[in-house]
């Protein structure tokens, strides 16, 4: 298949290219977004939708699948998961795998999708698209929860797409043009004339890496993640698209200090990523999804070279850990998951990052608190990833004791990339 996961996590963008006639572009809509860094998602589907299918690479994929999922005992538990994922898993991929052999797909991009929902259904485990508004689960003083655009959905859109950001401006409306910041904190009555959790729901049933349902929900709103080089922010499924699926959002929200409900239509923009430069659809596909060393693997007990770093592979950009030496992963093997797109750069704003001087013990992705109360203990576990294990490990060790020397006598494990349910009234002081 085409569309290979080196791609998907690269590009994303598209307008049109000024030398280039329109009968070129009509036949061939890659021509349309070489060379741009942003375009809008329907010229990225125009060129994924004209890569056919190719016979022989679809029943390679096909065999690979199947033959790899062979050795997973998985595949038949999955099929009538037991408590508590009774009602959440129930996939029989080996049957899904035989009908899609014989199916036909109108393009490589078709048949992506296909395979890529069939595996997520497991629910265990490019062009990327973008909106300005991440949204998060707040809890007002009364106890209710709602669905609100982040408080610092600006701040981080305006640091991120600086480039961009102009382009969202002017999309909306009427008096509300130019005054996207205005959007920040909004309680989000309806997302594409439905209640918000319905949207969040439909995104659950397709997002996969999780089996647990509240896992996956929670996927769909922003949050944070600690990483080998410091505090990320994730912008959640909404907001951040692994394709290029829609064009625009309709919400109804209302804002900060207003009464009245308001209906807006933002549109998604998709962004170019690491990918090689292309100049149409064959040098597209000639330069970004062709088998490369790392792409096919090795065999892993009969080679003896651990020398190699473990980012030549591409799969190691979509594995949700540190970049880790070949040596290491080899020698201490663990299970990562595996997502749609790369590790997410975007920077945590200042304000939301820990303000509470790290322990001694603190490492990379590990890093021990103590709060305030001089009681609690906090370690912020990004990942169980570490370039260097043996350090890793004494780290940990060094942190609780630390911690406990210092007056600790109850600890929270902060996983990370969980939801943040923060108060209303917390977000809504520090936004005015």
């Amino acid at each position: 298949m085409a569309f290979n996961l080196k791609f998907l996590a690269a590009i994303a963008g598209l307008s049109i290219v000024a030398a280039v006639s329109l009968e070129e572009m009509s036949l061939d809509p890659c021509v349309a977004i070489a060379g741009k860094k942003w375009v809008a998602p329907r010229e990225v589907r125009a060129c994924y939708s004209s890569i056919m299918v190719d016979p022989a690479l679809k029943t390679n994929i096909l065999d690979v699948i199947t033959k790899t999922l062979a050795f997973h005992t998985s595949v038949n538990y999955e099929i009538r998961a037991p408590e508590p994922f009774t009602l959440d898993v129930h996939e029989d991929i080996m049957a899904d795998l035989a009908k899609y052999r014989t199916k036909r797909y109108d393009s490589d991009y078709d048949l992506h999708i296909e395979l890529s929902r069939a595996l997520k259904r497991f629910n265990d485990a490019a062009f990327v698209n973008y909106l300005p508004t991440p949204l998060a689960l707040l809890t007002a003083p009364d106890g209710t929860q709602n669905v609100h655009i982040a408080p610092e959905a600006f701040t981080v859109a305006s640091a991120e797409f600086a480039d961009e950001i102009q382009f969202w401006q002017d999309s909306l409306p009427g008096s509300l043009k130019g005054q996207l910041e205005s959007l920040s904190g909004a309680r989000v009555l309806s997302i594409n004339g439905r209640e918000p959790f319905d949207a969040v729901n439909a995104n659950a049933a397709i997002a996969g890496s999780y089996q647990s349902l509240g896992t996956r929900q929670n996927g769909f709103f922003s949050s944070y993640s600690l990483t080998s080089i410091g505090w990320t922010y994730l912008l959640g499924n909404f907001a951040q698209q692994a394709l290029p699926l829609d064009d625009s959002v309709e919400l109804t929200i209302q804002r900060v200090n207003q009464s009245i409900a308001e209906t807006i239509v933002l549109p998604y923009r998709s962004r170019i990523g690491a990918i090689k430069a292309f100049q149409d659809r064959s040098t597209y596909l000639a330069n970004n999804c062709v088998a490369v060393s790392g792409t096919n693997g090795v065999d892993y007990y009969g080679s003896t070279d651990t020398t190699s770093d473990a980012t030549e592979r591409p799969v190691a950009t979509y594995q949700q850990q540190p970049n880790i030496p070949a040596s290491v992963a080899r020698k201490h093997s663990l299970n990562v998951v595996l997502d749609a797109s790369p590790l997410t750069d975007v920077v945590l704003p200042p304000v939301l990052v820990p303000s509470l001087p790290s322990a001694p013990g603190s490492r990379a992705a590990a890093q021990f608190y103590l709060l305030e109360d001089g009681k609690t203990g906090v370690l912020a576990l990004g990942s169980f990833s570490d370039a260097d294990y043996n350090t890793f490990l004494n780290g940990l060790l060094a942190g609780l004791v630390s911690l406990k020397s210092q007056g600790a006598t109850q600890l929270i494990v902060d996983v990370v990339r969980i939801l943040r349910y923060r108060t209303l009234r917390q977000e809504l002081r520090t936004m005015m």
